[in-house]
């Protein structure tokens, strides 16, 4: 464990993943950290080049304090369906290891909002996740909200409500409600610059420090947009005109209660539809760079241009099969 005022080694559940890889990346480009990858004994997941790897086993909890031992943080990522207490025993594994900062299972739209957790079950996990942090007393948190990633969810038709295979669209009300949304190099850049920050502030800069965002969510976007923003990027990225394309409109409401019935009947399209379509009410409960402010220009993140993010989500939907 590091004795200078910065946090050196680095360990990642999830560094093979989407978001995972592009944070452990990040992480060694800037040359200031070691990343080890905690990784299922048998585990065949590629990793990125340069990454240590240390294996566990999940069900011997002083495997998990072993392989942490020595880490100045813990970055958490993992599937929505990963197991109910895959989280807790890391959390807990990082206390008995005194791993003093843990990046949380976050990644996800304002789990602050009370009235988003509450219409949106699967983020009620990520306030308890916290308080478990907290309660151990052992180590520290910083929950990063990224909002949902783009180029997976505009990929999706039930998510975004794009169509691309038949150049189809559903705008949620008028289209214009604007949300907060992250592609996954930025969330990689974001984590990379906020470890990289010195822990107690230097000088006379108190902002520029990891004492300031102690156990609290920070939040970063790509884009703040609305559907008829990312329609209009669409119609760049793919040349294709709006009457190239069917549009039909649905209530906000309506989708995200007939989403609920979906999911009641084992349609899996109806999770996401009720997921992603909450944070598209008219309550800016999805526009966390109004409604919280974003640690963008702290963190030296750049400007990302949007078509580009759009031709990847593109690519994307050609390269996955969804549910409509």
């Amino acid at each position: 464990m590091s004795s200078s005022n910065y946090i050196e080694k680095v360990a990642i559940v999830g560094a093979g993943g989407n978001s995972g890889k592009h944070m452990a990346e990040a992480l060694l480009k800037t040359g200031k950290h070691t990343v080890t990858a905690i990784t299922r004994f048998g585990s065949d997941s590629q990793l990125p080049e340069g990454v240590e790897v240390k294996q566990v086993d999940y069900n011997i909890q002083s495997s998990l304090v072993e392989a942490l031992q020595g880490q100045d943080a813990l970055i958490i990522t993992m599937a929505v369906m990963a197991a109910p207490d895959q989280h807790s025993k890391l959390v807990q594994a990082a206390a008995d290891a005194g791993v003093p900062w843990v990046l949380p299972n976050d990644w996800s739209p304002d789990t602050a909002n009370e009235g988003l957790v509450k219409d949106v079950a699967p983020f009620q996990k990520q306030p308890q996740q916290r308080d478990l942090i907290a309660k151990l007393g052992k180590s520290s948190f910083i929950a990063v909200a990224t909002g949902f990633w783009y180029e997976w969810s505009l990929a999706i038709p039930a998510a975004y409500g794009f169509d691309f295979a038949n150049r189809a669209v559903t705008l949620f009300d008028d289209g214009e409600a604007k949300i907060s949304t992250s592609t996954w190099p930025q969330v990689g850049r974001a984590v990379a610059g906020l470890l990289s920050l010195p822990v107690h502030p230097e000088g006379n800069d108190k902002d520029r420090c990891l004492d300031r965002f102690r156990n609290s969510l920070v939040y970063v976007a790509s884009f703040t947009v609305s559907q008829n923003d990312m329609l209009a990027s669409v119609l760049r990225a793919t040349q294709t005109s709006l009457d190239d394309w069917k549009v039909t409109k649905e209530s906000s409401t309506e989708r995200y209660k007939g989403g609920i019935e979906a999911m009641q009947k084992g349609d899996r399209t109806g999770f996401a539809k009720m997921m992603y379509t909450r944070v598209f009410f008219p309550d800016d409960c999805g526009n966390h760079e109004k409604t919280r402010g974003t640690i963008n220009n702290l963190l030296g993140l750049p400007k990302e241009n949007i078509d580009e993010a759009t031709k990847a989500a593109i690519q994307r939907s050609k390269e996955m099969k969804w549910g409509h």
